[in-house]
């Protein structure tokens, strides 16, 4: 089989992508391809990815390329692993720079709010290009997507190709770590029979059982006795040791709506106006903190890149394991090898009642050979299907924007998003709007079009 990981430049991501698929029984044998755009990035990746072969006793299982030609590196491709940042942080930082002139303070600013639509607008185009070019060149193959804003860009792949799109995140693993610690469990992947429903970066876990017992009750006692688990991702995902939070924003809604929402908190803030206010010192008065595109380039960005030059090296040893991230196990389900349950992003097939059809909705699914299912979640509570109909109708307006130029419908997206209506005026509202638009100009030739042409 031929695995292409395009976009793999990612000092972060890269690494435990690979060091996953050598890892993974029955991927032995693959071809693999590292595509980038930068040639630096890719050299960099390509010699340590030949680390962790050597490391990991796996030289010679494995065939390992690398190249700029994306057409090259997709052809004859099974599966292909997009993480790619349109822009990167040059383009970043206005998303968040721009809506903080009008008030408007984002944690992250990659999947709501005026950020996560500006990100969309930039991003949607170029992912569509590329599914294209898979249409063309391995019109059977899988793309498997990490990149953000992950609803939108699955949408628009599915939407606009034949290209079959899943949506991997990991948020939903710290969660249940942290509930593994609460609870006493000892491997909540064997242990937690958990429903999920959302969009991305917003899931809710309106059912988790434990020892054949409803789970949530437990839960509540545990909060009630003051036994909040300490900050962190959970073991195994990427950005363990860059982002933290205190889950106080998620535990406060647990109580407000009696369902657990499952990402971050730096991600939940966003999809709500009531937290990253001033009066709230911009989130940090529930222990939410802002990251700059400032920090991102002093601190996390170095430190990734020390990770791979010390790999490379042989300085870092690289263990033959395989992380809690899923794409290579979502890899080796969708090739037959096994059967795979995980949280994933896929279109409404009927998993989400109430909810039209077709938009990207993320659930527990299970992924056999050469097709991805959702799973059934039951009726949802009326809040939280009101909060996913809110967000995934704004999401279908972004990628109709971003398609076809239409500045009327991004406006609508805007004024429709939570965040927005800090600004509390109209006229400042569209002038937000068209900063953000005008800042990624290069990016969005379709709404910049000559009149007439």
């Amino acid at each position: 089989m031929k695995i292409t990981i395009i976009g793999c430049g990612s000092y972060c991501w890269t690494p435990t992508l690979f060091r996953d698929i050598v890892c993974t029984d029955g991927l032995d044998g693959s071809e693999i391809v590292l595509e980038d755009i930068n040639p630096k990035h890719l050299a960099d990746l390509h010699k340590c990815c030949e680390s962790i072969l050597a490391q990991t006793g796996k030289t010679g299982k494995f065939r390992l390329s690398a190249t700029t030609d994306l057409p090259k590196a997709l052809k004859g491709t099974d599966y292909a692993i997009l993480t790619i940042t349109t822009g990167g942080y040059e383009a970043m930082e206005k998303d968040l720079k721009i809506p903080y002139k009008y008030g408007i303070w984002q944690p992250v600013g990659d999947t709501v709010g005026p950020g996560g639509i500006s990100r969309a607008l930039r991003n949607i185009p170029v992912v569509v290009d590329i599914a294209k070019q898979m249409e063309k060149h391995c019109p059977a193959a899988w793309l498997l997507n990490i990149t953000n804003p992950m609803s939108t860009l699955t949408r628009c792949v599915w939407r606009e190709t034949d290209i079959r799109c899943i949506g991997l995140c990991h948020e939903l693993y710290g969660t249940l770590a942290k509930l593994q610690k609460l609870l006493g469990c000892r491997d909540w992947r064997r242990d937690f029979d958990c429903v999920s429903v959302g969009v991305n970066h917003m899931p809710w876990i309106t059912r988790l059982r434990y020892k054949n017992q409803d789970a949530l009750p437990a839960l509540r006692r545990a909060l009630k006795e003051g036994r909040m688990p300490s900050a962190g991702n959970g073991p195994g995902t990427v950005l363990d040791r860059t982002l933290t939070c205190h889950d106080q924003v998620k535990f406060e809604l647990f109580k407000a709506y009696n369902a657990l929402p499952a990402a971050g908190d730096r991600h939940i803030v966003e999809f709500f106006p009531f937290f990253c206010t001033g009066k709230m010192r911009k989130g940090a008065a529930m222990g939410v903190k802002l990251t700059t595109i400032e920090e991102r380039r002093r601190s996390w960005t170095p430190a990734w890149k020390k990770n791979v030059a010390s790999i490379t090296s042989g300085k870092t040893k690289i263990k033959a394991e395989v992380s809690q991230e899923s794409t290579s196990k979502v890899i080796a389900a969708l090739a037959g090898m096994i059967e795979w349950k995980d949280i994933i992003n896929i279109p409404n097939a009927g998993q989400v009642p109430g909810i039209p059809k077709d938009i990207i909705v993320e659930t527990m699914g299970l992924i056999t050979r050469d097709n991805a299912y959702g799973l059934p979640v039951g009726e949802v509570p009326p809040g939280i299907l009101t909060q996913i109909e809110r967000h995934a109708t704004n999401q279908e307006m972004t990628v109709e924007a971003a398609i076809t130029g239409d500045r009327g419908l991004v406006l609508q997206a805007m004024l429709n998003d939570p965040l927005c209506g800090a600004i509390g005026d109209f006229h400042r509202m569209e002038k937000m709007m068209n900063d953000l638009l005008v800042a990624n100009r290069k990016w969005l030739p379709r709404f910049f079009k000559k009149r007439g042409a």
